[in-house]
């Protein structure tokens, strides 16, 4: 993995994920992606469906304007890059997933 600049956090130096703006399920397969790290990668997929992703997240900045993330993003600035968090699915999604 190589390292940089997290695309919606903005930490650095952290180990980067390519996340395909349109999930690859939705068809997104050769269309646009962008670098972010794993706790924000993680996050984006504990909270929304890959459709909700296609029709409502797919820019780097409606992830950021979303109410959910922009609480977790300004969280995450606040801890080092080094750093790792546990991840929890959101309830909301743990119950459609059921």
């Amino acid at each position: 993995m190589e390292k940089g600049i997290c695309e919606l956090c903005k930490r650095q130096p952290v180990e980067l994920t390519v996340h395909h703006l349109i999930p690859k399920e939705e068809g997104g397969r050769f269309l646009d992606t962008a670098h972010i790290c794993i706790p924000c990668h993680k996050q984006i997929h504990f909270l929304y469906t890959n459709t909700e992703l296609a029709a409502l997240y797919s820019t780097v900045d409606s992830l950021k304007d979303a109410p959910e993330m922009k609480k977790f993003i300004s969280w995450l600035r606040k801890q080092p890059a080094t750093s790792l968090p546990r991840m929890k699915k959101s309830n909301r999604l743990k119950r459609r997933r059921k």
